[in-house]
């Protein structure tokens, strides 16, 4: 082929780096290639739980005692609905 046909249209495409970097929060730097020189991210496979193995745990209990209480009325109603 052509050297012609192998190459990029000139003036339509965005600068690219060779050497861009994706910093995360935890400080952890990653080389790649993109078209922004610098990118700022919050969690990366470094610090992801799921990468880790570590899990973090939310405290989930009473909740759905706090709904049925909150709702105890409108449940109530139904039941004497359905029983007539």
């Amino acid at each position: 082929m052509r050297e012609e046909e192998l190459s990029m249209k000139k003036g339509i495409h965005p600068k690219y780096y060779e050497k861009a970097v994706i910093r995360c929060a935890c400080g952890n730097e990653i080389i790649v290639g993109c078209t922004v020189p610098e990118l700022r991210v919050e969690v990366c496979a470094k610090c992801h739980p799921f990468y880790t193995g570590e899990q973090k745990i939310l405290d989930t209990s009473g909740r759905v005692e706090k709904f049925m209480k909150k709702y105890a009325d409108y449940y109530k109603k139904l039941e004497k609905q359905e029983k007539k």
